[in-house]
């Protein structure tokens, strides 16, 4: 592979391309993992190939694009060596904006598919499939209502586009210029951004929403998971016999109310209501009774309670994980309410003044490549499985109103869609919730600078020498000794985006808090927990869970 010349030396784009080419060899693990999580959670009996197609690939580009993070900061960190110099290759700054420019077009482009995603492909389905459940219309009238309806989602993000292009981050230094000046001043930014403000703004105000989506499941799913791991669910054969009870019990409830009519009275509208009640009851005893035949028969059954201990050691291991999380995270945030320069920046913090683990931790494992992409990647499936736990437990709402339920195997087309928008969602706001547990690592990386005042030492012939010490970069690094990661430049292009950040971090603290308290006072799980509902109106009563 040809080489470029720099001004002092040549690019290795031999490493680069083993950068690249691990990034490569994740993309396509990311699409296996879409492909068997979609099909494990999609409902047998009203699978669709288009809103299957378009879920996977939702999710797999919002893992694509988490995955760009590493790739980021190994760049940047790549440039320098570890006693703060520039590498020969890395002494030219076009270089290096030649380097890092390939993380920004691709995040360019993953950014705009995910806008096209949300705005446009995903509510287009979506409203399909909703016109297509409700009424018998032809196709190209399905095709009709939806456009209708996805056109207030393009209204939206043209809106979030052109707001973000023209809210001016600078103000005219000349108190006296004109409108057209003014309106010149605008594009001028627009231009040397390359339209980075219009994405960013579109991207924070979507990753603002996912904020909110991780303190409702992400927060309650990271306790609750590790606690139902380690309490395990109750006995099968136990539940079927207590089941077996209970609808002996309604049978003859209902006996004692029909016995009350036999000699044709009509029985009083109490009576009646209470005789519906009771027989809805049965039937969805009966359903139990199906359910838990199925599963104390299953081999899966058998597998699990082998694999047991095993789960009770992952329990542990996540309990331990979330728990560093929320130390890092509640240190991190104490720091800058510390130590930041305030709301009116973001909280922005220069410099960290109190240790966090994974901040130390981190910048370590970057030194061993692939080892800080591997943990990294471990965070975002982690998110990724909490976050589909608390949606699994409390099911996807719209304020008090539930709207779907996701269950194993029995999900429908419409729901798998509002599940892959929250986890496409939530995904975009795990690079800021990485950002709060090691913003410096995800600043800067591993790189270092010389600092000319750290060490003084007596020379003979010179005098007093001052030796330049490398130091690890941070805000108050000179701008040409550390380059910023591209990944941080959409994180904090707006300030008011990073406030609400920050005190989103404090919700999420809290919210985890409140599940770990409630799942530790919760009893165990049934082994069909939220398989049988008498609410339940979008499933066969004949369907089986799927295992």
């Amino acid at each position: 592979m040809a080489e470029v010349s720099g001004a002092v030396g040549a690019v290795p784009y031999n490493q680069v391309v083993i950068g690249w080419c691990i990034f490569g060899l994740l993309l396509m693990a990311i699409l296996g993992f879409c492909w068997v999580y979609i099909r494990k959670y999609q409902s047998q009996r009203e699978s669709e190939v288009i809103s299957t197609i378009t879920a996977i690939s939702a999710l797999a580009i919002a893992l694509i694009t988490s995955a760009l993070l590493p790739v980021d900061i190994f760049l940047v960190s790549f440039m320098k060596n570890q006693n703060g110099t520039f590498k020969d290759w890395a002494e030219s700054n076009i270089t290096r904006i030649q380097i890092e420019n390939t993380v920004l077009y691709g995040y360019y482009t993953l950014y705009s598919i995910i806008l096209f995603c949300v705005f446009l492909w995903i509510p287009f389905v979506y409203f399909y499939y909703e016109e297509k459940d409700e009424t018998e219309s032809n196709n190209c009238s399905q095709i009709k209502n939806a456009l209708k309806y996805t056109f207030g989602f393009m209204v939206v993000c043209s809106g979030l586009l052109v707001i973000g292009a023209f809210v001016p981050l600078k103000v005219p230094n000349n108190i006296n210029a004109t409108e057209w000046e003014k309106v010149e001043l605008l594009f001028q930014e627009l231009g040397s951004s390359h339209g980075l403000a219009a994405l960013s703004f579109s991207i924070s105000s979507l990753t603002l929403i996912g904020m909110l989506a991780a303190i409702t499941y992400t927060a309650y799913g990271m306790s609750a998971l590790p606690l139902n791991l380690i309490k395990g669910t109750r006995s099968a054969t136990y539940e079927r016999l207590e089941n077996t009870d209970d609808i002996e019990e309604v049978e003859q409830h209902i006996e004692r109310i029909k016995s009350k009519c036999k000699d044709g009275r009509p029985l009083p509208s109490r009576e009646r209501r209470s005789l519906q009640q009771l027989e809805e009851k049965l039937r969805t005893l009966r359903r139990r009774e199906r359910h838990l035949e199925h599963f104390e028969q299953s081999c899966w059954t058998s597998f699990c309670n082998v694999l047991r201990p095993l789960k009770i050691v992952w329990g542990i291991f996540f309990t331990l994980v979330a728990l560093l999380f929320i130390v890092s995270l509640f240190l991190s945030n104490l720091d800058k309410a510390l130590h930041s320069s305030g709301i009116s920046s973001g909280f922005l913090i220069l410099g960290t003044n109190l240790t966090n683990p994974l901040n130390m931790l981190l910048p370590v494992l970057q030194t061993v490549f692939p080892l800080d992409y591997i943990l990294i990647t471990t965070i975002i499936v982690y998110f990724i499985f909490t976050s589909m736990s608390g949606i699994r437990n409390m099911g996807i709402w719209f304020f008090w109103i539930r709207l779907y339920k996701i269950r194993r195997g029995r999900t429908r087309p419409q729901a798998l869609l509002f599940l892959c928008m929250i986890l496409l969602l939530i995904v975009l706001h795990t690079s800021y919730m990485i950002y709060s547990l090691a913003p410096q690592y995800v600043m800067y990386g591993s790189q270092k600078y010389l600092h000319p005042r750290n060490s003084t030492y007596f020379d003979s012939q010179l005098g007093n020498t001052t030796t330049p010490v490398s130091k690890d970069c941070d805000a108050d690094a000179p701008e040409d000794q550390c380059t910023i990661t591209r990944t941080y430049l959409f994180l904090h292009k707006f300030w008011f985006f990073s406030a609400a950040y920050y005190f989103g971090n404090w919700a999420f603290i809290a919210v985890f808090l409140i599940g770990l308290v409630v799942s530790c006072c919760k009893g165990k799980k049934s082994v069909i927990e939220g398989e049988v509902d008498e609410e339940d109106s979008d499933l066969s009563e004949e369907e089986l869970p799927y295992v």
